[in-house]
């Protein structure tokens, strides 16, 4: 089998891993976006395509695949639903500003149509001679470790896409499973994540210090994932009578409620839902913003939705708290970074109090070498990464012994499958 990196090699972005075999295999299709969108390179022919979860650097160029072919897509039904608010939104941004989209509602229709949700631990029968398994990642809802097994030769080829190995307040951790094949995330391959109970503890401790003062807090999230994390652990620390929820993280909150048997704490998130405050129209942000209060809204770097309006008009009792990646060249970053935001072309500079907590669903470094361990693949090949990163995770798992690669994008690997 040859292994062509089409994207997200020693990088962090664009997604797309692609099987060249008897058949080819696609897995993920996704987008860049650090200040502008990028895309991968074309994938030519493809028969089948695996989509290990949601998040627009994994799915975002997903429905392009459908303007000349139309493959097979696997991944699970939270992924589909929550692909389909996210690429719906995507084009939305495209139409306001003016660009041409990567793809347009046709094959956006073909995407979802030719969908197989796939439940964990299922095995699906591809072209008579692959096996491809799902299980469980622990990074947000629905998110997958894929497994594909060829069936004339028993190997296996692991693709971690985005994993997790700690609890978090609504997921499992991954699974572990065998490979001679891995290909696994680089992100955090030289650092650890601090504590997650002492991360909450401070988290908790600063919200609930702004709204004893009687401040707004404001909340940016991440739509998918963060968004529900983060209501989980209001209402378990009794702020969630404080709490606003808006924008897409609304949408994205009822889709995963939808799919109980893909959440860990399903009860957690029922309770803080009922008891959160959703905002339907324009002029209940302006009571949002009386204080005391938890607004929680995308987009979580500041790149558009709600939180755009909202920080213009923070009052002077006022703070903001960021709880995710921050990518270059977007207004989170700038933000973090005492720089002005800019919103429709317009520099403002924002003065209210900023703080920051890693509430990463993403494997640390530790986690990432107990995967690598526990799985004893021949074959491991360095992902979603930056390029240092990347490259120091391989050198590492060179000198324990494994045949490890960081690649760049465009280059070719070949395995024994």
């Amino acid at each position: 089998m040859e292994i062509q990196l089409l994207g997200g090699a020693s990088e962090v972005g664009r997604s797309a891993i692609l099987l060249k075999d008897s058949k080819n295999i696609l897995l993920d299709y996704g987008v860049k976006i650090d200040g502008k969108t990028e895309y991968p390179m074309s994938a030519g022919r493809v028969d089948a395509f695996v989509l290990s979860h949601a998040h627009l650097d994994h799915s975002g160029n997903g429905p392009a695949l459908y303007n000349a072919h139309s493959p097979q897509t696997f991944g699970t039904e939270p992924t589909r639903r929550l692909s389909e608010l996210l690429l719906e939104d995507s084009m939305k941004i495209n139409r306001a500003k003016h660009e041409r989209p990567p793809f347009f509602s046709k094959q956006m229709k073909h995407f979802l149509d030719k969908f197989i949700p796939c439940k964990f631990g299922s095995v699906k029968d591809f072209a008579g001679e692959y096996f491809i398994t799902l299980n469980d990642a622990g990074h947000i809802c629905g998110s997958s470790v894929t497994t594909i097994e060829k069936g004339r030769t028993g190997k296996k080829l692991v693709y971690t896409g985005d994993f997790k190995l700690g609890d978090q307040f609504l997921q499992r951790p991954a699974e572990i499973v065998e490979s001679d094949v891995l290909v696994i995330e680089s992100t955090y391959a030289t650092r650890e994540h601090p504590d997650k109970n002492e991360v909450v503890k401070k988290f908790i401790a600063e919200v609930k210090e702004g709204v004893d003062n009687g401040e707004t807090v404001l909340l940016p999230c991440f739509a998918v994932g963060r968004s529900q994390e983060i209501l989980a652990a209001l209402y378990q620390h009794g702020l969630i009578e404080y709490t606003y929820l808006d924008g897409m993280a609304k949408a994205a909150t009822e889709i995963v409620m939808s799919f109980p048997d893909f959440t860990h704490n399903k009860e957690l998130l029922a309770s803080a839902m009922k008891h959160a405050m959703w905002i339907g129209m324009g002029h209940q942000r302006k009571h949002a913003l009386d204080g005391p209060s938890v607004i929680v809204t995308t987009s979580g770097m500041l790149s558009g939705g709600p939180v755009l309006d909202y920080i213009t008009k923070l009052k002077e009792n006022s703070r903001i708290i960021l709880t995710g990646y921050q990518a270059e060249d977007t207004n989170g970053r700038r933000l973090m970074e005492g720089k002005p935001i800019i919103i429709d072309g317009k520099k403002h500079l924002i003065k209210s109090p900023l703080s920051f907590y890693d509430f990463s669903a993403h494997a640390g470094k530790k986690d990432l070498y107990e995967y690598v361990r526990k799985s004893n693949p021949e074959t491991i090949i360095c992902v979603h990464g930056d390029e240092d990163n990347s490259r120091a995770f391989a050198d590492q798992l060179k000198l324990e012994g494994f045949d490890a690669n960081a690649p760049q994008v465009g280059e070719r690997i070949k395995v024994n499958f």
